[in-house]
């Protein structure tokens, strides 16, 4: 077995844990454990499809980030996809969006996490998605603010679609970071789920500086006793200039991953790091080697922290994108992107990634040229 191979097995065990985990931890409910059951089939069946396309040298990821919308109702404060400042395109239309996610699904991709912008504002389109594709799982990622009782209501049928709220810890963290009242209308939202029965989670963005907040066992089990069952920890990225000094330090990141290894055995709940201990899987997992994004015009990206591409599924075949030589330079060179010090290799190595678009360099010679 190549080392290739033995990571990619890795990470494909660690995705049958995840749902051999949520089949235990809602038993409670029959109805939810079912589907999960359903789900971790159809996970086998998924895996079954990438390992006959590896084996015709198409590599595809298990998971796949779809930015479906740069719309958003908020302005949370370091929110990246606002930083990124991308050029003005037009989001892909309910035809293309639910094309590349079949597409997806053809080639063996299980998981596509759903985010934005925010991502209810095309409640529609992700609902419709999920009830033409019903074996794949579309967590999704929204600030909660949307959420109303119809809408619940809809959710609760496509139990493929999680919801998933982004917090920043206790009431004032989230409000200093989201707006003044969006933590009240995001525990309306959960509230809501709870009574209707929705498989949902949670989002918590960990800094330097509210770590110990979202740590907390206390806190976290307040959440799961409000119904959150699900929570992802996503480690600081500083995709803003003067805003390093929020990024986990070493120790604190090694604490985070133990923490919540400690989690996972003990609560009812799963747990989530991302990144995470991406060295375990040997370098960035970005790129096709466990993921990859979609942009909302649909862009093929390496990840959504670096905004990069050189392949769009508006004009080929997701297959095709997927063996983009951007994409394939950055899986060859995985190794060196082992950095751990600023949340994500990828963003932490962005020029380099830069460089490797077509007309890169010519473009460093105008930019050099209008400069002096």
């Amino acid at each position: 077995m190549s080392e290739t191979t033995e990571y990619v097995h890795l990470f494909d065990d660690t995705i049958k844990a995840l749902f051999s985990d949520a089949v235990r931890i809602t038993l409670r409910d029959p109805s939810v454990a079912a589907f999960f059951v359903r789900m971790r089939r159809a996970q086998r069946m998924a895996e079954r499809r990438r390992a006959l396309l590896a084996a015709e040298g198409v590599h595809v990821p298990p998971f796949m980030i779809v930015s479906v919308t740069g719309r958003c109702n908020l302005a949370c404060a370091g929110c990246y996809a606002q930083a990124q400042q991308r050029h003005e395109e037009p989001d892909m239309t309910p035809t293309e969006l639910l094309s590349v996610v079949q597409q997806g699904h053809d080639l063996g991709v299980g998981i596509m996490l759903l985010a934005g912008g925010e991502p209810m504002t095309r409640v529609d389109d992700l609902l419709t998605i999920a009830r033409e594709v019903p074996d794949v799982v579309f967590p999704v990622f929204t600030n909660g603010t949307l959420l109303d009782d119809l809408l619940v209501r809809r959710i609760r049928k496509q139990r493929n679609v999680i919801p998933v709220i982004s917090l920043e810890g206790h009431e004032a963290a989230t409000d200093a970071r989201r707006g003044q009242g969006v933590a009240a209308q995001a525990q309306a939202g959960i509230a809501l789920m709870r009574r209707a029965g929705v498989f949902f989670g949670t989002s918590l963005t960990v800094t330097r500086l509210n770590i110990d907040a979202v740590l907390d066992e206390q806190y976290l089990c307040g959440l799961i006793d409000l119904g959150c069952r699900l929570f992802f920890f996503v480690e600081y990225v500083p995709v803003r200039e003067g805003t390093e000094s929020l990024v986990l330090d070493s120790a604190q990141r090694a604490r985070l991953v133990a923490v919540v290894a400690s989690l996972q055995k003990r609560l009812r709940g799963l747990f989530i790091v991302f990144p995470g201990d991406e060295e375990v899987f040997g370098g960035c997992l970005a790129a096709g080697r466990g993921f990859i994004h979609i942009s909302p015009s649909g862009r093929v990206e390496p990840c959504p922290f670096a905004p990069y591409s050189d392949a769009n599924v508006r004009d080929v075949p997701l297959r095709d994108a997927l063996a983009s030589p951007l994409l394939a330079t950055i899986r060859t060179n995985h190794d060196r992107l082992t950095e751990t010090s600023g949340g994500c290799a990828l963003w932490s190595q962005r020029e380099w990634v830069r460089s490797l678009l077509p007309g890169a360099e010519e473009a460093d010679a105008t930019d050099r040229e209008t400069t002096t």
